[in-house]
């Protein structure tokens, strides 16, 4: 109990002195260090305000010139899908001319493969295969070579255009993507420090998707450029090429389509030529016929006349040998009679011309039924070259496709 109340040990003044002493060094201290870390603070402060600002401001400059990118390369496709999209439109019109040429090439065949038929039903000689038929046959295998080709052409074609709308797609996908990301840095450019939407974001840094390399994207861009110039120099090249192969082949289906037309009408002016030389071979068989039944007729008649003096000379002969005896005499009237007789036998018998003229008459008879069965032929060709085929022919046009 004692040692409880007794009194706590004193310090000596020296002490004291020194115990202030040290509070004011330590003070002293401790405010020389705080004013140090205040002023680095302030310093830090300062610099890392300088870097923000300035690191904010080099992303805002790349953002821009991000966006002056997106914007250009947003233009060259926007460039390309136009000239694609017009050659498209253009090509679209070259195919509506291949299909109408087509279809234009379906009439001049079936006229010149029934021109073909047609002409089977010659007759006779007639029946021949002239330089109308060859003409007729090459005319047949020249439409039938300018359809096959405009086929090859217009299948190539749509092949183009579907190229042509494949790099379209491309294009508008690009152009979609692209359009999305400037709105996108669109709205990055327009964010500030005091914009009322800005937030912390947890996973900001973590890359998520396909990052791809700037120059991965460029040549992505270029590449769709590229393949749509392609495809638009390839179409280009296409109507180049159907201008000229429907050019030519108008040309040729003309060409050909008026030397039949020439072939025809000079073997139409041909058969008229043998027709009339039959027909006039044919007047003169009838007026030969004509005469020589005359001369038949004559000969008959000349015939008959005789048959009177010879039956008188032969009564008298006959009579004159029942003369009697010695008076059975071959005189002067007996032998006169006896080259009557013979004179006018003679006679009679030279006119067997007459079964001659019979047989001339119906050689005549057989060459004038050749000659209307020949010129029936004729006139059966002339029907069938110049009314069926010729006729048809001229409703046929060829116009440029």
């Amino acid at each position: 109990m004692a040692r409880l109340l007794q009194a706590p040990p004193k310090f000596h003044l020296s002490e004291w002195d020194i115990a202030n002493k040290m509070q004011c060094a330590s003070t002293e201290s401790q405010k020389s260090r705080s004013e140090r870390m205040i002023a680095e603070s302030r310093r830090l402060r300062d610099e890392i305000e300088k870097t923000t600002q300035k690191t904010q401001s080099d992303v805002n400059k790349k953002i821009a010139q991000r966006q002056d990118e997106i914007k250009f390369w947003k233009q060259e496709l926007d460039n390309k899908l136009e000239q694609i999209v017009h050659e498209t439109e253009v090509l679209l019109t070259f195919k509506t001319r291949l299909e109408k040429a087509l279809e234009s090439c379906k009439e001049p065949l079936d006229v010149a493969q029934k021109c073909l038929l047609s002409r089977q039903r010659r007759a006779g000689i007639d029946l021949v295969h002239d330089e109308v038929e060859q003409e007729l046959v090459k005319e047949a295998e020249v439409l039938q070579g300018v359809i096959a080709l405009l086929e090859r052409t217009l299948e190539q074609t749509n092949e183009q255009i579907r190229l042509n709308r494949s790099a379209k797609y491309n294009l508008e996908m690009d152009l979609k993507d692209k359009f999305t990301a400037l709105t996108i840095d669109d709205y990055c450019a327009s964010l500030t420090n005091n914009t009322p939407d800005i937030r912390y974001a947890d996973n900001a840094l973590k890359i998520e998707g396909n990052f791809v390399s700037p120059e991965d994207w460029i040549d992505f861009s270029n590449m769709n450029v590229e393949k749509a110039e392609k495809q638009r120099n390839n179409s280009l090249a296409l109507r180049a090429l159907i201008d000229g192969i429907l050019s030519q082949t108008a040309s040729d289906m003309r060409k050909q389509r008026e030397t039949v037309n020439v072939v025809f009408r000079n073997r139409v002016k041909e058969v008229k030529d043998a027709k009339n030389k039959l027909e006039t071979l044919l007047a003169m068989v009838m007026d030969e016929t004509a005469s020589q039944e005359k001369n038949i007729a004559a000969l008959k008649k000349a015939i008959a006349d005789k048959e009177g003096p010879v039956k008188v000379a032969q009564t008298r002969l006959e009579a004159r040998n029942h003369r009697p005896n010695v008076e059975l005499c071959y005189d002067t009237v007996q032998y006169r009679l006896t080259s009557e007789v013979q004179e006018i036998t003679k006679n009679i018998q030279r006119q067997d011309t007459l079964a001659q003229a019979e047989t001339e008459l119906k050689a005549l008879s057989r060459r004038q039924l050749s000659l209307e069965e020949e010129i029936q032929v004729k006139e059966n060709t002339l029907y069938i070259d110049e009314v069926l085929c010729m006729q048809m022919r001229e409703s046929v046009s060829i116009n440029n496709f």
